[in-house]
């Protein structure tokens, strides 16, 4: 790792090849502790290449535990994380909402890292137990129209790294990585980031698979269409710029999709929500992300079709009965 790190510190990057033997060996145990923080360090102090992206991918889907989920196109909507704005957690309610509409979702989540409550740490608090088997993640799929992939149990690289990430307490490059390295290997991807740099990143890599795919990045730095102003969609077609008003029907404030201030509350507030009883704006919020998803798998014939069956799927419960099915 010294010369590596003697390598990067020179201002040189990685190639694919040597990106993906480091990420290798970090899941081995190859490394101590120290040594990956002041890897992971160099990427706070300059932007990722691509092919070091890459490198990194191809390491983390090569040892993970593999998931079949074939009978299923299953769809994720994830963001990376890492925008420091500690919003209650859109993406997997919106997951709900469209399992609550019959497609089915392939959840990838963490624990939150630089926030305070990830998809994993409301998922467990919610009483919800991890699973790797993918028996038991098919009949999930099947009963709630949606399955919970806690990402360190797939990927050893992500275990060995978690509590690094934690103690560092910022967004790192594993936040970029989290949302392309879904086991499951989802035909449809929504994916939020935090900067337009990482979204045209996505972007390039995504070009290469075969997934449909919908890039959003809010304009005032959200990684979820967020509502607070505008935001950028990125998909094979094109860009385009949407105003709040097209899609939610009206801007938020930031303070209205507020997170809370620790897992507890964010748990309660999820809750809240699924159940119908948030407030107009989170609500909004919620089913614009859900909305953008099923627009993104082309078997709808417009966004105003999607926006309603998210309304249809949280105004009659039935978001809120894929998630009693998979707790239970």
């Amino acid at each position: 790792m010294k010369k590596i790190l003697n390598f990067l510190f020179e201002y040189n990057t990685l190639s694919r090849q040597q990106a993906h033997d480091v990420l290798v060996n970090i899941s081995t145990g190859v490394y101590s502790d120290a040594e990956i923080a002041s890897f992971i360090t160099v990427y706070l102090m300059r932007s990722i290449t691509i092919q070091e992206l890459q490198g990194f991918k191809d390491a983390l889907l090569e040892l993970a535990l593999p998931v079949d989920v074939k009978q299923h196109d299953v769809m994720d909507i994830v963001g990376t994380g890492g925008d420091g704005k500690n919003t209650f957690n859109i993406s997997t309610l919106s997951c709900f909402i469209v399992a609550g509409t019959g497609n089915k979702v392939a959840k990838h989540g963490n624990y939150g890292a630089s926030s305070i409550s990830g998809s994993s740490n409301v998922m467990e608090q919610l009483g919800y137990t991890f699973k790797k088997d993918s028996a038991l993640l098919n009949k999930e799929l099947d009963q709630a129209n949606i399955c919970f992939l806690h990402a360190p149990l797939f990927h050893p690289a992500l275990k060995k790294v978690s509590d690094i990430r934690k103690n560092l307490g910022v967004r790192t490059f594993f936040n970029m990585l989290g949302p392309m390295v879904n086991p499951a290997m989802p035909a449809y991807q929504l994916i939020g980031v935090y900067n337009l740099e990482m979204a045209r990143l996505y972007n390039y890599l995504l070009q290469q698979g075969s997934s449909a795919f919908t890039i959003i990045h809010s304009l005032d730095g959200y990684d979820e269409i967020s509502l607070t102003g505008d935001t950028k969609l990125i998909t094979n077609k094109g860009e385009k710029i949407f105003s709040a008003e097209a899609l939610g029907k009206r801007m938020v404030m930031p303070s209205d999709i507020y997170g809370g201030a620790t897992v507890q509350e964010s748990a309660e507030l999820f809750l809240k929500i699924i159940k119908g009883e948030g407030s107009w704006a989170q609500n909004a919020v919620v089913l614009a992300n859900a909305a953008m998803a099923l627009h993104c798998t082309g078997k709808y014939k417009d966004y105003e079709t999607c926006y309603q069956l998210a309304v249809e799927s949280l105004e009659s419960g039935k978001a809120f009965e894929s998630l009693q099915k998979l707790i239970s």
